[in-house]
């Protein structure tokens, strides 16, 4: 990428492009931060348990697979929103429900309809996930590559601005209208979600009024080949036979059928008192009924598309199938653990006791056909629209693709292991929450938020790669000010210090970051490619931040600090060495840029 002027550099925030990133992070810091945080103060204000609330966390699923449904925003134009083009109509519906979500939410007591509140609630997070998806598209097809940090700083700050309201600001709204810890009121809550749900409207009005970007050269989004209400009726009973299949073999499984085999129940008894065989013959019709599709071509528009041209539906199936598998395949392994499968072995059980008694092992064996039947989908391409556009990653940089990977996995991987006892350090160190909750929010945002600007700034000025490389150093070497805080106490002026240069130094890195993934991402897969490639920067960080705690035990909090700002030093290798190969070899051409105008 050429060097350009300081003027030039500037410019590049001048773009109306810029303005409607801004807009666009702030609609996406709303929801994320009130499906987490905010909602578990809201739970247990209510008076909601801790156990509860934990798996009430499980929300934030929806974003760390998000990826896995990305395709469908690369290969789809909506019907009726679609005039709006392939990027503002998808904005525009998950904004849309995001809105309706927040405005359900508002209307559930967690005492009285808990479980509806926490329906919406993973209504709002895969509305949410879905519009960072269709964010992240139209931030790489807008601008070129040497505006992707500048485009990353102005999405970051409007998110970074939102999420505090979502917190703070929320919480103060909650305390405003009547709602603390001693007397909760959910009139209180309804105002403040209602209130966060108008703060959509920003947001919304942008997706509509800003420009389409062109859709990148040779894509093809293939047109339905079925009506609108077969295509209806196509992915209603894909649905159906998702849940009515293992349902149907669990009820089976919990009725008295086998005592019934056996002699020991009447069949008069089976029909008439046994409420899981009813369910169980329920599920199964429902299956049967669905299944019949497949011979009068009611489920065409998902079966019978072409292996070139992936309709909605095709997408939608590969999608189905590969969230059936990354959740089959851990329960498969767990489930054969637990079962009594190895006494068989050690001919301590017969197999027809296993078979008959050990739930666990038929549970083992209904994900094994699970994963079995999603893997066959490979010989006849219904996992094709999910392989695709990893498929392209690996075509075009072959080898490379490796250390291009090893690059992307490490890159955080410093700062993000350590900011996981960030928090506790403080705590440990003396310092109070208000100091904590002041520094951080004040020092920390304004810095996080100026790095994001230089780091835009600088990649104008002199390129991607040597600010990525200033960018992880930073991240590594401010750890050390953490190591110098250890033997300090709680010495609010260096806290400050370290704070304002770790915040300054992570928002560079993840300016300059974004821009080097965007360089990386194929626009005919943007969508995909980049939601893959930022699930994996953040994979191998929060594993080994899981075990922060035992190293903190172990080494103390000096050593620790040493031990992560170390962590940095393979990354900057790789920095180097990718350098010098793209010095030599340019890597190849992700598809032509977009013009620069909005």
């Amino acid at each position: 990428m050429p060097r350009k002027s300081w003027r030039e550099a500037l410019a590049t925030y001048a773009n109306p492009a810029t303005l409607a990133l801004l807009l666009l992070g702030f609609a996406a810091g709303l929801p994320y931060m009130l499906v987490f945080s905010t909602l578990s103060v809201w739970l247990r204000e209510a008076g909601v348990a801790r156990e509860t609330i934990g798996f009430a966390s499980l929300i934030g699923l929806a974003y760390a697979f998000k990826w896995v449904w990305a395709p469908m925003l690369d290969q789809w134009r909506l019907p009726l929103l679609g005039k709006l083009g392939r990027r503002r109509s998808w904005l525009v519906l998950s904004q849309g429900l995001v809105a309706i979500g927040l405005i359900g939410m508002a209307n559930y007591d967690p005492q009285t309809h808990l479980s509806s509140l926490i329906a919406l609630a993973v209504l709002v997070a895969f509305a949410s996930a879905t519009q960072d998806i269709a964010v992240d598209a139209y931030r790489l097809e807008i601008l070129g590559d040497e505006h992707q940090a500048a485009l990353a700083a102005a999405y970051m700050t409007g998110y970074r601005v939102a999420a505090l309201l979502a917190t703070a600001g929320a919480l103060y709204f909650a305390e405003g209208f009547g709602s603390t810890a001693k007397d909760y009121q959910f009139s209180a809550w309804t105002g403040t979600y209602m209130v966060f749900a108008l703060l959509m409207l920003p947001g919304l009005l942008t997706s509509i009024w800003m420009r389409e970007p062109p859709a990148p050269p040779h894509i093809h989004v293939a047109p339905p080949k079925h009506g609108f209400f077969h295509q209806l009726l196509a992915i209603s009973a894909v649905i159906v036979m998702i849940i009515s299949v293992p349902t149907m073999f669990i009820q089976f499984y919990q009725s008295d059928l086998m005592p019934m085999l056996l002699g020991d129940v009447s069949m008069h008894e089976l029909l008439y008192n046994d409420r899981a065989f009813l369910r169980a013959m329920l599920y199964s019709t429902l299956a049967c009924v669905c299944a019949s599709g497949l011979f009068w071509g009611g489920l065409a528009p998902v079966l019978k598309t072409a292996a070139a041209k992936y309709g909605f539906f095709h997408q939608l199936l590969s999608v189905l199938l590969l969230i059936i598998l990354l959740i089959a395949i851990p329960a498969m392994v767990t489930q054969f653990y637990e079962s009594d499968l190895n006494l068989v072995f050690q001919g301590q059980l017969s197999l027809q006791d296993l078979l008959y008694y050990d739930r666990a092992f038929l549970r083992a064996l209904l994900y094994t056909l699970l994963t079995a039947l999603s893997i066959s989908s490979l010989f006849w391409g219904g996992m094709a629209p999910v392989l695709t556009p990893i498929n392209d990653f690996i075509v075009r940089y072959r080898w490379q693709a490796l250390l291009l990977l090893s690059l992307i996995a490490t890159y955080r991987l410093s700062d993000t292991v350590m900011g996981v006892m960030a928090n506790v350090f403080y705590i440990d160190q003396g310092f109070t929450k208000e100091q904590i909750a002041s520094v951080s929010k004040v020092f920390g945002l304004a810095m996080t938020l100026l790095g994001a600007g230089a780091g835009g700034l600088l990649i104008v000025r002199f390129g991607i790669m040597p600010i990525l490389l200033i960018g992880a150093a930073a991240s590594a070497a401010t750890n050390l000010l953490f190591m110098l805080l250890v033997g300090m106490g709680p010495h609010l002026n260096m806290l400050i210090v370290t704070i304002s240069c770790d915040n300054f130094s992570a928002g560079l890195a993840t300016s300059a970051f974004v821009a080097y993934l965007s360089s990386l991402t194929n626009l005919k897969f943007s969508a995909t490619q980049y939601a893959l490639l930022s699930s994996i920067m953040l994979l191998l960080p929060r594993l080994i931040g899981g075990y922060s705690g035992v190293m903190v035990e172990s080494l103390g909090y000096a050593h620790f600090f040493l031990a992560t700002a170390l962590m940095g030093i393979p990354t900057l290798l790789l920095i180097v060495v990718q350098w010098r190969r793209d010095k030599r070899q340019p890597l190849p051409d992700t598809m032509p840029p977009a013009v620069d105008k909005a």
